[in-house]
């Protein structure tokens, strides 16, 4: 008789051995440089397998964006709900998910080098949404957190609320990805002298906060 937790613990380990030799793999060479016989080989999988667990290579890529920038999340997310509660501010929690995203620049250049080749991967190939759905989910969590400080915005007083919930979430994160993603795969203009990159992207979180705090 099988036994069902053992082959579900070896499952989940191929799983992840899976999303994490495709995570380096696409951060290295590329996403559409990276075919799915690549992959096994370098899992020591045959091809048979990696389709048991992801039926396409879209669906790998986008498990494997989920599955990293949940990992990187939920470190962000411990270190918050560390932090009592008496403290918080919805200004606070702000300035927080603003330094998140320098902290992303300063310690995660692989995820962001990552992000930059997913979202040229997802329009090239024009996923549908569908198949993005495990990724939007990612999104969707930020999404809750960004809600519960728009709340305690309206009670503290602390951050402007007459800009719309959904406009404040959408221009924060597309500008500060966008820029740290920039910075981490060499987008930039870089002057002969004085280029300090985490200087630059302090002035971009203090415009952001400057405009929405009270």
């Amino acid at each position: 008789m099988r036994n069902r937790e053992k082959d579900a613990r070896e499952m989940a380990l191929k799983r992840d051995t899976i999303l994490e030799n495709a995570f380096h793999m696409f951060t290295s060479n590329g996403i559409e440089s990276v075919s799915y016989l690549d992959i096994a080989k370098t899992c020591g999988y045959g091809t048979t397998t990696l389709h048991r667990y992801f039926s396409t290579k879209s669906k790998l890529v986008v498990a494997v964006a989920a599955w990293k920038w949940e990992q990187v999340w939920e470190e962000k997310d411990q270190l918050l709900s560390g932090r009592e509660s008496a403290e918080r501010t919805a200004a606070g929690i702000f300035e927080f998910y603003l330094d998140s995203f320098i902290e992303l620049y300063r310690n995660h250049k692989d995820i962001l080098r990552f992000n930059q080749f997913f979202n040229v991967y997802v329009q090239s190939e024009r996923i549908d949404t569908g198949t993005l759905q495990p990724y939007q989910d990612f999104l969707e969590s930020i999404r809750k957190h960004f809600h519960e400080m728009y709340i305690l915005a309206e009670k503290d007083g602390t951050l402007r609320t007459d800009v719309p919930e959904e406009e404040l979430f959408s221009t924060t994160l597309h500008l500060m990805l966008a820029a740290v993603t920039r910075y981490a795969v060499g987008l930039v203009y870089i002057p002969e002298k004085s280029f300090d990159p985490e200087k630059e992207l302090r002035y971009l979180k203090e415009l952001l906060l400057r405009d929405n705090r009270l």
